[in-house]
């Protein structure tokens, strides 16, 4: 499938990237699929590489009410749990943007992909130029900002103590952007940043 690009200026570039990133917006993007679902005003997915079992079954539940609700989701979607989200939300019809932490130039388009981009439902977004063909820590850490800022509204189930899903969380919430966790204890530190309870969001209605 094409891989088309687009510049920091063009009409379909999204301005919240230089609002929110200020100089390290990326100054291009590449895609496949529909750019249009960059105005769907996506929510935000992340889950640190370690989350508590009860949190991820909270999490998947979650992943089921945004496939019923077809709420617009946007995420790496590359630790575990994210992952699993991402099969949930593929067995639905709403809106999807996966950002691969690398290059979209060499990349294998998954088949379970195929039907949605067909349906114009998915979006693959990327920051990196197809110099860019394994991601990494660093890549992962850019195109998490990149994903944050593009939402509307940002959701972590769990960001662990001293991770960059930490980090980016205290990144959100100096953007003033709304961002919300589950209230359990494992989140009490980003509870006490400013992150709002879930069950006080009805992110899930479109």
């Amino acid at each position: 499938m094409e891989v088309i690009r687009i510049l920091e200026g063009d009409s379909h570039y999204p301005s919240q990237l230089s609002v929110c990133l200020g100089e390290d917006a990326p100054p291009t993007l590449s895609y496949i699929g529909n750019i249009d679902l960059l105005r769907s005003q996506p929510l935000a997915l992340f889950c640190s590489n370690k989350c508590p079992g009860s949190l991820i079954l909270q999490t998947y539940d979650l992943a089921q009410q945004l496939r019923e609700a077809g709420r617009p989701v946007i995420s790496g979607f590359h630790s575990p749990v994210e992952r699993e989200c991402l099969n949930i939300l593929l067995r639905g019809n709403g809106p999807l943007i996966v950002c691969p932490a690398r290059g979209l130039e060499r990349m294998r388009i998954p088949k379970e992909y195929e039907e949605p981009l067909n349906q114009k439902r998915l979006l693959l977004l990327s920051p990196f130029s197809e110099k860019v063909r394994r991601a990494d820590s660093g890549t992962a850490a850019t195109r998490n900002a990149v994903v944050a800022a593009l939402a509307q509204d940002v959701f972590v189930a769990h960001a662990e103590v001293g991770s960059k899903t930490e980090t980016l969380c205290c990144e959100i919430i100096s953007w003033r952007k709304p961002l919300f966790t589950f209230e359990d204890m494992a989140n009490n530190r980003l509870l006490a940043s400013g992150a709002k309870p879930v069950a006080q969001t009805s992110f899930c209605k479109t």
